[in-house]
């Protein structure tokens, strides 16, 4: 009976031990791996949103732009009248008060208006070449408008608009009325407008013996004719 327990009892630790051998071996495994391998953890989210490029860094919250701000806008203000707007600016900008302290919550001033409603010199619009601005009546194309950044009104800050040809291709009035006094005679004038028809008429014709250039001085000083682009004086 002795020698069967010590028979068991021996067979017993060379099993423990040869399946242990294989356990630690895995367990270095682990271990050197784990030690020689970087350990990766999530990627903080640190891109900066688009919109801050446009927002000032510590300037007046109230000049802000629109893109840097939320406000709970009120659509039943009466129109024309002052109107007042609770805003906050949005996350990653700074801006300050009056005294310079910086703040988060803030009031917008403004009138009650949409945007297509404001004064011209508040918005941007795309200018057209492919209109005549001499033509009678004025001709009109359709442009893209799109709000300043520091005026605040209600509705869509891009929006379209009909409006009258204004383009300019660089003509001075003073200078073709000067060239139309001056030289006249050889077509000079007419040359300068880009009419190169009738600036070769006037200079083969001595100016229409005097007649056509007096008749010139007054187009031009009248602003009747302009130049041949179709755009107008500067």
């Amino acid at each position: 009976i002795t020698f069967f327990i010590s028979f068991f009892f021996v067979a017993g630790s060379l099993m423990t031990t040869k399946h242990s051998q294989p356990q630690s071996t895995f367990a270095k495994s682990l271990t050197s791996t784990s030690t020689n391998t970087p350990y990766f953890k999530a990627a903080e989210s640190t891109e900066i949103p688009s919109y801050v490029t446009k927002c000032p860094s510590n300037g007046l919250c109230s000049r802000l732009p629109p893109d840097c701000m939320t406000c709970n806008t009120n659509y039943s203000c009466i129109y024309g009248k002052p109107a007042t707007f609770d805003c906050k600016v949005k996350p990653h900008v700074h801006c300050v008060d009056q005294n310079n302290h910086e703040q988060e919550n803030f009031t917008i001033n403004m009138t009650c208006q949409f945007c297509w409603q404001l004064a011209t010199t508040d918005y941007v619009c795309t200018n057209s070449t492919n209109c005549m601005t001499v033509s009678c009546p004025r001709q009109r194309y359709n442009a893209t408008c799109t709000v300043r950044d520091h005026i605040h009104c209600l509705g869509n800050r891009v929006f379209p608009k009909m409006l009258y040809c204004n383009w300019t291709g660089g003509y001075k009035w003073s200078t073709a009325l000067a060239l139309s006094i001056t030289l006249g005679g050889f077509g000079a004038d007419r040359f300068y407008l880009g009419q190169w028809r009738e600036g070769l008429g006037k200079l083969f014709s001595f100016g229409g013996l005097g007649i056509w250039t007096l008749i010139d001085v007054l187009l031009i000083g009248v602003g009747y004719v302009g130049p041949a682009d179709g755009s107008l004086y500067i």
